[in-house]
């Protein structure tokens, strides 16, 4: 039994989606799960298992920042998880973005610590091409409109960096978040353990507009809607056989 997951091999599926905020991963598991168990509550890393449509699926907080969402990739892979996607907000980095629209990433600028621990040299995390494809497809069967690119991970919310947000901007960056890096890297790598067959994808919903020294950030009846318009992108995606 890993240390912080505190679940045995089995009581989480092959699938797993990954908010950051452990209440999000209860109300996806409450609203889109068919007969949800919990399956974690150490440290209120709240972790449950369903299934959607017939296929079982596991939602699991990750917390915020990658060193600890790192612990939780690492345990999900020990426990036998092959899918891992982060369903998580982000900051929009781009002027034509509006609040609540969907991300689907490519890859995840290391602005971080921990992937480049993992790594411990030029690295860049990137998606597996089976979670975009697949979340390309479900968006577009959905009629949701998406933005597809890269994206950044940062260790910090609270940036001291006034132009930090307008240089990722100018290279073309979509948005800003604090875990997919880490992810990625975990699932190139198969965990400490080498694991072939890992997959990690990373979809996100613009909740603040940082750019052009405007911050804007969406309310919390509107942050509800998108991230039900994206959970039931990364459902399709992830129960796709």
């Amino acid at each position: 039994m890993p240390i912080h997951l505190r679940a045995e091999p089995g009581d989480y599926a092959d699938a797993v989606l990954l908010p950051g905020d452990p209440l999000r991963a209860q109300y996806i598991a409450e609203t889109y799960l068919d007969d949800p168990k919990q399956v974690n509550g150490e440290r209120g890393l709240l972790g449950f298992t369903g299934t959607w449509e017939g296929k079982p699926v596991s939602v699991q907080g990750t917390g915020m920042g990658c060193p600890g969402a790192t612990i939780v990739f690492e345990e999900l892979i020990q426990l036998g998880c092959t899918r891992l996607m982060r369903v998580g907000t982000c900051g929009g980095l781009q002027p034509h973005h509006a609040l609540g629209d969907l991300i689907v990433a490519l890859t995840a600028v290391p602005a971080d610590a921990t992937a480049q621990h993992l790594v411990g040299e030029p690295h860049c995390p990137t998606a597996s091409w089976e979670l975009i494809h697949g979340a390309v497809h479900a968006a577009k069967e959905l009629d949701q409109p998406m933005h597809v690119g890269p994206i950044v991970s940062s260790d910090v919310f609270y940036n001291s960096d006034d132009g930090q947000y307008a240089r990722w901007s100018s290279r073309g960056v979509l948005g800003v978040e604090m875990e997919a890096a880490a992810l990625f890297t975990v699932a190139a790598l198969g965990g400490i353990g080498r694991v072939q067959g890992i997959h990690g994808g990373c979809l996100l919903t613009v909740s603040d507009i940082v750019v052009e020294g405007v911050f804007e950030r969406i309310s919390d009846d509107e942050l509800r809607a998108a991230v039900d318009r994206m959970t039931r992108v990364a459902l399709m995606t992830v129960t796709h056989d």
